[in-house]
């Protein structure tokens, strides 16, 4: 029987979703996680693939707005829910989804695509780069110190439900997506996910609990989410503070939350992941080694519209290069492109016939396209070739970013 791809109807959902459950392993989900992802789901953006009434494929995209270099915010697609049975590999039905995701993307007037991984080698062949790193931290609390700038004790914290909190949060986390790249702008319902309290996602710890950070003027300034897991050992408590989010735009209010976390009686461990790969807490710890940093693959980007994409983020420098991009899978991209950046950062990307200056992989610019990974780096990888001497040093810096971009939730 041949398969047939065809848009999401509402009463497919949930046997749509049994099948994702099943292609990452067959565990489900919790009943409040399941609730959020159907209330978010798009259905018009949603692909499913059959065999007569099973689904053997899925793929969605959510709509969102990213934060690129500059702070202005580009239509992008999320990527998402992308599974295949086990009884339909290596039948081209992951290719077959991708490229009708693509081009849905594209004849909607999106210029990015952007996903997460399970698998980091499946994405490469389809255009999707490396865009972000997310550090993972586990603080040794009993040896660490925190050295935290003035101003830090005059932050007042509250501990409030994480419910009756939620708004102060949402504005503390709407001030920082300008300033780093890679955030994406939470569209209504999204502020739930960081809600997400079941049993099943805390392994023993404490239920969800939320620690405001209020300025001199009263005003929340940064929160934090976190659970507790008790923990007895030979010597004593040796419990674990697992933290979910931590966002302050305010170095006072941020340290005055790093330094509360380190605190909590009956701890030795502070575990965080996600956090971006140049947090500042890496200048607050007196033991960089004791805090365990370890970064990992995050966000991955695809740029779909190559001349809009380029022209929708800024640069540091003035630029004037031609690229030639190596685009298989989506060819309306191939081919040759001049990119004129002018002192105010804004840019024009169009076709040229004019003598290339680097040849990279359309994989490749999306790597370098938040600004966290430079060229520079991935041509000593030999994945930039540089044709005309001095342009790759010039490119990578108009292309750099001056915070690691990040991206703090998954989707």
């Amino acid at each position: 029987m041949a398969l047939e791809t065809r848009v999401l109807q509402a009463d497919e959902w949930d046997v749509w979703y049994d099948h994702l459950e099943l292609a990452f392993g067959g565990v489900p989900e919790s009943p409040e996680e399941r609730e959020l992802y159907k209330s978010l789901a798009e259905l018009e953006r949603s692909l499913g693939v059959w065999d007569g009434e099973d689904c053997v494929g899925s793929a969605g995209a959510f709509s969102f707005r990213l934060s690129v270099p500059g702070g202005l915010l580009v239509p992008a697609a999320g990527v998402t829910m992308v599974g295949v049975a086990p009884t339909h590999r290596r039948r081209g039905v992951l290719t077959s989804l991708m490229r009708r995701q693509l081009d849905d993307i594209r004849a909607g007037g999106e210029p990015l695509a952007v996903l997460t991984a399970s698998e980091p080698a499946i994405y490469g062949r389809f255009g999707y780069g490396t865009g972000t790193y997310g550090l993972a931290l586990e603080i040794d609390t009993a040896r660490v110190r925190l050295c935290v700038p003035p101003g830090t004790d005059g932050i007042r914290l509250r501990l409030v439900d994480p419910e009756k909190a939620l708004a102060d949060c949402e504005r503390v986390y709407a001030a920082l997506v300008a300033r780093r790249p890679g955030m994406p702008a939470r569209q209504p319902g999204w502020e739930r996910q960081g809600l997400l309290d079941a049993e099943s996602l805390r392994a023993g710890a404490s239920a969800l609990t939320c620690v405001v950070a209020e300025g001199p003027d009263g005003q929340v300034a940064g929160y934090a989410r976190y659970r507790v897991k008790p923990e007895w050992g030979p010597t004593g408590a040796a419990g674990t503070v697992e933290v979910s989010d931590l966002d302050a735009p305010d170095p006072a209010a941020y340290a005055a939350l790093w330094r509360y976390l380190c605190e909590i009686d009956l701890t030795s461990t502070v575990r965080a992941t996600g956090r971006p790969a140049d947090d500042p807490v890496l200048h607050l710890v007196s033991d960089v080694r004791r805090s365990r940093p370890n970064p990992r693959d995050a966000l991955y980007v695809r740029l779909v519209d190559l001349g809009a994409a380029l022209e929708a983020r800024r640069y540091g420098t003035p630029l004037d290069v031609v690229l030639e991009v190596e685009d298989a899978f989506c060819p309306w991209n191939e081919g040759r492109w001049r990119l004129r950046v002018g002192p105010e950062g804004t840019a024009s990307c169009v076709r040229s016939a004019d003598p290339v200056d680097l040849e990279l992989s359309v994989r490749d610019l999306g790597s370098a396209y938040l600004g966290g990974i430079t060229l520079t780096s991935l041509a000593g990888a030999g994945r930039v070739r540089e044709l005309r001497p001095g342009t790759l040093a010039r490119a990578s810096r108009a292309f750099a970013s001056d915070v690691a971009p990040w991206l703090p939730h998954g989707f």
